[in-house]
Protein backbone atom coordinates (compact mmCIF):
# COMPACT_ATOMS: atom_id res chain seq x y z
CA UNK A 1 0.00 0.00 0.00
CA UNK A 2 1.12 3.77 -0.98
CA UNK A 3 -0.03 6.67 0.34
CA UNK A 4 -3.15 8.16 -1.65
CA UNK A 5 -2.01 10.41 -4.46
CA UNK A 6 -3.56 12.33 -7.67
CA UNK A 7 -0.54 12.19 -9.94
CA UNK A 8 0.02 14.86 -12.39
CA UNK A 9 -1.09 13.13 -15.50
CA UNK A 10 -4.01 11.84 -13.78
CA UNK A 11 -5.02 15.70 -12.34
CA UNK A 12 -8.79 17.07 -13.04
CA UNK A 13 -8.24 20.57 -14.55
CA UNK A 14 -8.52 22.64 -11.23
CA UNK A 15 -6.04 20.05 -9.46
CA UNK A 16 -3.35 20.93 -12.39
CA UNK A 17 -4.04 24.61 -12.43
CA UNK A 18 -2.74 24.28 -9.17
CA UNK A 19 0.01 21.83 -9.84
CA UNK A 20 0.40 24.80 -12.32
CA UNK A 21 1.13 27.23 -9.69
CA UNK A 22 2.95 25.22 -7.35
CA UNK A 23 5.41 24.48 -10.23
CA UNK A 24 5.24 27.97 -11.15
CA UNK A 25 6.19 29.32 -7.77
CA UNK A 26 8.97 26.98 -6.96
CA UNK A 27 10.90 26.74 -10.11
CA UNK A 28 10.38 23.07 -10.19
CA UNK A 29 8.89 20.95 -13.29
CA UNK A 30 7.53 18.38 -10.96
CA UNK A 31 5.23 18.17 -7.97
CA UNK A 32 6.29 16.75 -4.69
CA UNK A 33 4.25 13.50 -3.06
CA UNK A 34 2.73 15.30 -0.43
CA UNK A 35 0.90 18.16 -2.65
CA UNK A 36 -0.36 15.27 -4.95
CA UNK A 37 -1.41 13.44 -1.35
CA UNK A 38 -3.00 16.83 -0.29
CA UNK A 39 -5.16 16.93 -4.05
CA UNK A 40 -6.92 13.85 -2.52
CA UNK A 41 -8.76 15.29 0.63
CA UNK A 42 -11.52 17.50 -0.47
CA UNK A 43 -10.55 21.30 -0.32
CA UNK A 44 -6.97 20.60 1.22
CA UNK A 45 -5.00 21.46 -2.17
CA UNK A 46 -6.41 24.38 -2.88
CA UNK A 47 -6.75 26.04 1.14
CA UNK A 48 -2.78 24.80 1.39
CA UNK A 49 -1.52 26.21 -1.55
CA UNK A 50 -3.30 30.16 -0.97
CA UNK A 51 -2.08 29.78 2.09
CA UNK A 52 1.22 29.70 1.40
CA UNK A 53 1.59 31.78 -2.11
CA UNK A 54 2.07 35.21 -0.58
CA UNK A 55 4.94 33.84 0.92
CA UNK A 56 6.83 31.92 -1.73
CA UNK A 57 8.56 34.59 -3.19
CA UNK A 58 11.15 34.68 -0.34
CA UNK A 59 12.03 30.65 -0.80
CA UNK A 60 15.25 31.02 -2.65
CA UNK A 61 16.75 33.26 0.44
CA UNK A 62 15.66 30.69 2.87
CA UNK A 63 16.12 27.49 1.36
CA UNK A 64 20.32 28.95 0.91
CA UNK A 65 20.15 29.49 4.56
CA UNK A 66 18.92 25.82 5.44
CA UNK A 67 21.05 24.54 3.04
CA UNK A 68 24.13 26.81 4.58
CA UNK A 69 23.07 25.49 8.38
CA UNK A 70 23.78 21.95 7.56
CA UNK A 71 27.24 22.15 5.67
CA UNK A 72 29.97 19.98 5.90
CA UNK A 73 27.67 17.19 4.41
CA UNK A 74 29.40 13.89 3.34
CA UNK A 75 29.21 13.37 -0.21
CA UNK A 76 27.58 10.72 -2.03
CA UNK A 77 28.50 9.95 -5.83
CA UNK A 78 26.52 8.50 -7.79
CA UNK A 79 26.70 9.36 -11.13
CA UNK A 80 25.40 12.92 -12.96
CA UNK A 81 21.88 11.19 -13.29
CA UNK A 82 21.81 10.77 -9.56
CA UNK A 83 22.93 14.21 -8.92
CA UNK A 84 20.51 16.08 -11.29
CA UNK A 85 17.57 14.06 -10.45
CA UNK A 86 18.78 14.93 -6.77
CA UNK A 87 18.97 18.67 -7.84
CA UNK A 88 15.29 18.28 -8.76
CA UNK A 89 14.00 17.44 -4.62
CA UNK A 90 16.38 19.30 -3.20
CA UNK A 91 14.51 22.19 -4.24
CA UNK A 92 11.11 20.98 -3.84
CA UNK A 93 12.17 19.43 -0.36
CA UNK A 94 14.05 22.18 1.04
CA UNK A 95 11.09 24.61 -0.20
CA UNK A 96 8.45 22.16 1.09
CA UNK A 97 9.90 21.40 4.83
CA UNK A 98 9.82 25.27 4.93
CA UNK A 99 6.44 25.83 3.87
CA UNK A 100 4.64 22.72 5.16
CA UNK A 101 6.31 23.77 8.69
CA UNK A 102 4.97 27.02 8.66
CA UNK A 103 1.40 25.35 7.24
CA UNK A 104 1.34 22.81 10.06
CA UNK A 105 2.26 26.32 12.75
CA UNK A 106 -0.61 28.62 10.93
CA UNK A 107 -0.72 32.47 10.22
CA UNK A 108 0.21 35.08 12.35
CA UNK A 109 -0.82 38.47 12.48
CA UNK A 110 -2.10 40.34 9.38
CA UNK A 111 -0.61 39.47 6.18
CA UNK A 112 2.31 41.04 5.69
CA UNK A 113 3.61 41.01 1.71
CA UNK A 114 7.03 40.13 0.41
CA UNK A 115 8.82 42.70 -1.52
CA UNK A 116 7.17 43.33 -4.85
CA UNK A 117 10.45 42.58 -6.83
CA UNK A 118 11.27 38.61 -5.67
CA UNK A 119 11.01 36.95 -8.51
CA UNK A 120 10.73 33.27 -8.41
CA UNK A 121 13.32 30.80 -9.00
CA UNK A 122 14.43 29.74 -12.71
CA UNK A 123 12.62 26.74 -13.70
CA UNK A 124 14.70 23.45 -13.61
CA UNK A 125 14.84 20.69 -16.22
CA UNK A 126 12.06 18.55 -16.69
CA UNK A 127 13.21 15.00 -15.68
CA UNK A 128 12.21 11.74 -17.09
CA UNK A 129 8.77 10.30 -16.27
CA UNK A 130 8.06 9.21 -12.58
CA UNK A 131 7.95 5.33 -12.51
CA UNK A 132 4.98 3.91 -10.84
CA UNK A 133 6.49 1.18 -8.04
CA UNK A 134 4.16 -1.92 -9.57
CA UNK A 135 6.02 -1.13 -12.87
CA UNK A 136 9.70 -1.49 -11.53
CA UNK A 137 11.44 -4.80 -12.54
CA UNK A 138 11.31 -6.85 -9.24
CA UNK A 139 14.83 -6.21 -8.35
CA UNK A 140 14.59 -2.36 -8.71
CA UNK A 141 11.31 -2.62 -7.00
CA UNK A 142 12.58 -4.58 -3.10
CA UNK A 143 16.12 -1.91 -3.75
CA UNK A 144 13.53 1.77 -3.60
CA UNK A 145 11.33 -0.54 -0.56
CA UNK A 146 14.43 -1.40 0.98
CA UNK A 147 15.96 2.14 0.79
CA UNK A 148 12.45 3.22 2.43
CA UNK A 149 12.54 0.96 4.73
CA UNK A 150 16.07 2.80 5.97
CA UNK A 151 13.55 5.25 7.36
CA UNK A 152 11.34 3.45 9.34
CA UNK A 153 8.31 5.49 8.07
CA UNK A 154 4.90 4.62 8.30
CA UNK A 155 3.53 1.94 5.88
CA UNK A 156 3.19 3.44 2.52
CA UNK A 157 5.56 6.53 2.50
CA UNK A 158 8.41 5.63 -0.10
CA UNK A 159 10.18 9.25 -0.71
CA UNK A 160 9.90 9.91 -4.47
CA UNK A 161 13.43 10.88 -5.40
CA UNK A 162 13.89 6.86 -4.50
CA UNK A 163 11.16 6.02 -7.16
CA UNK A 164 12.21 8.20 -9.43
CA UNK A 165 16.22 7.24 -9.20
CA UNK A 166 15.09 3.98 -10.86
CA UNK A 167 14.93 5.42 -13.55
CA UNK A 168 18.94 4.11 -13.11
CA UNK A 169 18.66 0.99 -11.69
CA UNK A 170 21.96 0.17 -10.80
CA UNK A 171 22.43 3.35 -8.87
CA UNK A 172 19.74 1.90 -6.03
CA UNK A 173 21.79 -1.26 -4.56
CA UNK A 174 25.42 1.02 -4.64
CA UNK A 175 22.93 4.10 -2.85
CA UNK A 176 22.03 1.70 -0.40
CA UNK A 177 24.60 0.36 0.59
CA UNK A 178 26.04 4.49 1.22
CA UNK A 179 23.02 5.18 3.21
CA UNK A 180 23.08 2.07 5.50
CA UNK A 181 26.61 2.92 7.50
CA UNK A 182 25.10 7.03 7.56
CA UNK A 183 21.77 5.51 9.15
CA UNK A 184 23.43 3.26 11.33
CA UNK A 185 25.51 5.55 12.70
CA UNK A 186 22.85 8.15 13.38
CA UNK A 187 24.51 10.62 10.95
CA UNK A 188 21.25 10.99 9.11
CA UNK A 189 19.26 11.37 12.40
CA UNK A 190 21.80 14.07 12.96
CA UNK A 191 21.26 15.95 9.84
CA UNK A 192 17.65 15.86 10.11
CA UNK A 193 17.54 17.56 13.58
CA UNK A 194 19.59 20.01 12.33
CA UNK A 195 17.55 20.36 9.28
CA UNK A 196 14.25 20.94 11.36
CA UNK A 197 16.12 23.49 13.55
CA UNK A 198 16.98 25.29 10.64
CA UNK A 199 13.47 24.87 9.15
CA UNK A 200 12.05 26.13 12.03
CA UNK A 201 13.52 29.31 12.52
CA UNK A 202 13.07 30.27 8.74
CA UNK A 203 8.86 28.90 8.83
CA UNK A 204 8.64 31.30 11.73
CA UNK A 205 10.14 33.99 9.36
CA UNK A 206 7.26 33.04 6.37
CA UNK A 207 4.51 32.49 9.08
CA UNK A 208 3.11 36.47 8.68
CA UNK A 209 3.45 36.25 5.04
CA UNK A 210 0.52 33.36 4.98
CA UNK A 211 -2.54 33.95 3.77
CA UNK A 212 -5.94 32.75 5.69
CA UNK A 213 -8.25 31.33 3.06
CA UNK A 214 -11.27 29.38 4.03
CA UNK A 215 -10.58 26.02 5.64
CA UNK A 216 -11.59 23.24 4.16
CA UNK A 217 -13.64 20.89 5.94
CA UNK A 218 -12.91 19.64 9.48
CA UNK A 219 -12.31 15.97 8.23
CA UNK A 220 -9.84 16.54 5.28
CA UNK A 221 -7.96 19.30 7.58
CA UNK A 222 -7.73 16.54 9.96
CA UNK A 223 -6.42 14.04 7.80
CA UNK A 224 -3.87 16.51 6.08
CA UNK A 225 -2.42 17.69 9.35
CA UNK A 226 -2.42 13.50 10.63
CA UNK A 227 -0.02 13.59 6.82
CA UNK A 228 1.92 17.01 7.67
CA UNK A 229 3.53 15.73 10.93
CA UNK A 230 5.26 13.47 9.68
CA UNK A 231 6.25 14.89 6.53
CA UNK A 232 7.73 18.14 7.72
CA UNK A 233 9.17 16.09 11.14
CA UNK A 234 10.94 12.75 9.59
CA UNK A 235 9.96 12.65 5.93
CA UNK A 236 11.23 15.63 4.21
CA UNK A 237 14.26 16.33 6.83
CA UNK A 238 15.45 12.56 6.25
CA UNK A 239 15.17 13.84 2.48
CA UNK A 240 16.92 17.62 2.72
CA UNK A 241 20.58 16.12 3.67
CA UNK A 242 20.26 12.75 1.52
CA UNK A 243 19.51 14.78 -1.56
CA UNK A 244 22.04 17.86 -1.21
CA UNK A 245 24.86 14.45 -0.35
CA UNK A 246 23.21 12.75 -3.73
CA UNK A 247 23.50 16.08 -5.61
CA UNK A 248 27.42 16.92 -5.90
Amino acid sequence: MTLAEIREADASPEVAAIYGNLRQAYGLPLVNLIWRHFATLPGVLPWAWASIAPATPLLPAATKRLVAALEPLPRLAMGSDAAGIAALYNRGNLSNLIMLTALLRGPLGDVAAPASDLAPPPMLPTPPPLPRLDALSPQARRDVLALAGLHGHAPGIIPTLYLHLANWPAVLTPLYAALSPLFAMGRISALRRAALAAASIEAEAMRPHLARPPLPPADALAQARAALEPFTGQVIPDMVPIGLMLGR
